[in-house]
């Protein structure tokens, strides 16, 4: 123990410089590997390249191994989109090389078991990663920039009632209006959430990254959204790095409900559905007063005999509709992974990476792969999507 005020000060300060630290070593790491192992694998390992092949290919790999961090900071930290595309792209790029130059690893050491000798094993290896790396990039950008297809199910809800049966619910989420104008393509899918007639659309976070102002001109079109019953919108853990209250304010003023905790009433028939919607799992550590993913709040008042439908952004919240015995839960947040094969890595963190998927005795989750894209444009072996789910009764 201690009064002496300086001396807790630096005792307290010592664990957050080692946290910094080692979180400054993790990002380091994980940079070399991006960088390094494509550099290996296209331009030294044994290909015996020309001298300038080598020192131009070392000086661009040097060259995105600083100017990721930078783009990055600039642009996602304080808002320079022309930044934020640069990192952007930077990092898809860096990805899907460093994935298929560890495949072109393997690719050497079944030509090496073969008989092949350097430099033609090597080269061989260079020139088929950087042609399937660059196939898989332009794949994928056509893949994000897109207007997502339709991906229609029908799910069975024992407790809904005959009058609600066929009951269309078009759900789309993770549309990350961002530094890459999408105008254009956020007015093409409102026109094909319009053409499917549905009685509920779904907007199940992950709005924007930014305020209402800057990425207003890519939302606007969300006010056209038509639907026989209701619009609802709940907030996704992107919300809560700029301005959650006010997206939940925007959405709200163009007609949609914002379900902030709270639930409403759907009646087709006779028969009543309850649609209900509670915060991203991260909101109550966001700093945001008054914001919590609160699924007792968001079901207060509500008939305990009535199916529940949820919108909570993240799968891993499904335990919370579990206890609550809800009916279906709709979640997005995970891109399907986006990149392959980073959905092995979502899977780590959420139980389920998309589709439709059943926990305990009456809850089944819907986990969408998302409308939009975060972050690199380009989708590989992830496609979006723009889901119509039909709600069929039991009875």
């Amino acid at each position: 123990m201690t009064d002496n005020p300086a001396q807790v000060v630096e005792q307290q300060a010592a664990p957050r410089r080692r946290r910094r630290w080692l979180r400054t070593l993790i990002v380091l790491t994980v940079m070399a590997l991006l960088f390094g192992v494509p550099w290996w694998t296209l331009v030294m390992g044994g290909s015996a390249w020309p001298a300038g092949v080598v020192v131009a290919g070392t000086v661009l790999f040097a060259a995105g191994f600083v100017a990721l961090p930078a783009s990055m900071l600039l642009g996602h930290g304080r808002q320079r989109d022309w930044a934020a595309v640069a990192g952007d792209v930077l990092l898809g790029v860096a990805w899907v090389l460093f994935v298929w130059s560890v495949f072109g690893q393997l690719l050497g050491v079944a030509l090496w078991a073969a008989g092949v000798a350097d430099p033609a094993r090597s080269r061989i290896v260079a020139v088929t990663t950087l042609v399937v790396g660059v196939a898989m990039l332009a794949w994928g950008h056509f893949e994000a920039m897109r207007v997502p297809r339709i991906r229609r199910l029908d799910v069975m809800l024992p407790r809904l009632g005959r009058g609600l049966d066929g009951l269309r619910v078009a759900v789309i989420t993770d549309t990350h209006y961002g530094p890459i104008d999408r105008s254009r393509w956020s007015a093409a899918v409102v026109e094909r959430v319009n053409g499917l007639d549905a009685d509920i659309v779904c907007h199940v976070g992950d709005i924007a990254d930014g305020t209402t102002d800057i990425r207003d001109a890519q939302a606007a079109p969300l006010a056209s959204v038509r639907a026989a019953k209701a619009r609802v919108y709940v907030t996704g853990n992107h919300e809560y790095f700029s301005e959650a209250q006010g997206w939940l304010d925007y959405m709200d003023r163009i007609g949609w409900d914002a379900l902030h905790n709270r639930h409403i009433t759907v009646e087709r028939g006779g028969d009543r559905l309850v649609v209900a919607g509670i915060d991203d799992e991260t909101a109550a550590g966001s700093g945001v007063r008054g914001h919590g993913a609160d699924l007792d709040t968001a079901l207060a008042g509500a008939d305990p005999g009535l199916p529940v439908l949820l919108l909570a952004h993240q799968p891993k919240q499904v335990a919370h509709a579990v206890r609550a015995g809800v009916d279906l839960q709709l979640s997005g947040h995970t891109h399907g992974g986006q990149i392959w094969p980073f959905n092995f890595l979502v899977r780590l963190e959420q139980p389920v990476v998309q589709g439709l998927s059943r926990h305990g005795e009456r809850t089944q989750l819907y986990t969408s792969r998302g409308t939009g894209f975060w972050g690199p444009p380009f989708r590989v072996f992830a496609p979006s999507e723009i889901t119509l789910l039909t709600l069929r009764s039991g009875s």
